[in-house]
């Protein structure tokens, strides 16, 4: 029972191996596009759980006590709560992070250009429509691709 808080390798390794993993895994998904968890599907949640498992030997590395892990958790926390900070401080650094929202429709035009280039097919886009009580491309003013994977529509104004 002793051996479940012994540490194979210095406390502070857990704390960097979890910060670096969660920047990796952070740039991986920012490659990965904006639309990769906007909403979430089933592939989304197993993509989830199989980067999670699949990097658990890269924060803990052999360790099997309990220590570790929640050294590695902690890192990931704080290195977290460092990027808020910063991204409330500063919009350049946000943008960074964040990403520039993609515009979908404009004046009533869908652009196919833009949907293909965020993997966003037609019926993802018709149901965002259908979603905000929108019947077709016209009634849209502009129709964006948020940093955060959502789709957001703002009506056009009606005439009359």
């Amino acid at each position: 029972m002793d051996h479940i808080f012994e540490l194979t390798a210095p406390w502070w390794t857990y704390l960097v191996r979890g910060a670096v993993t969660y920047l990796g895994l952070l740039v991986l998904m920012r490659l990965a596009g904006k639309r990769s968890f906007g909403e979430m599907s089933a592939f989304d949640v197993v993509v989830i759980a199989l980067a999670g498992g699949t990097l658990r030997t890269a924060i803990i590395g052999d360790d099997q006590g309990m220590l570790g892990p929640f050294l590695g958790v902690a890192g990931i926390l704080a290195t977290d709560k460092a990027i808020a900070w910063l991204s409330a401080r500063s919009a350049g650094f946000n943008r960074l992070m964040e990403g520039f929202p993609t515009i979908l429709v404009r004046d009533g035009k869908r652009d196919p250009a833009a949907l293909r280039s965020q993997n966003i097919p037609d019926a993802a886009l018709d149901r965002a429509l259908h979603g905000a009580g929108i019947e077709t491309d016209r009634d849209v003013k502009t129709g964006r691709l948020e940093p955060n994977g959502k789709i957001t529509l703002v009506r056009r104004k009606q005439e009359g």
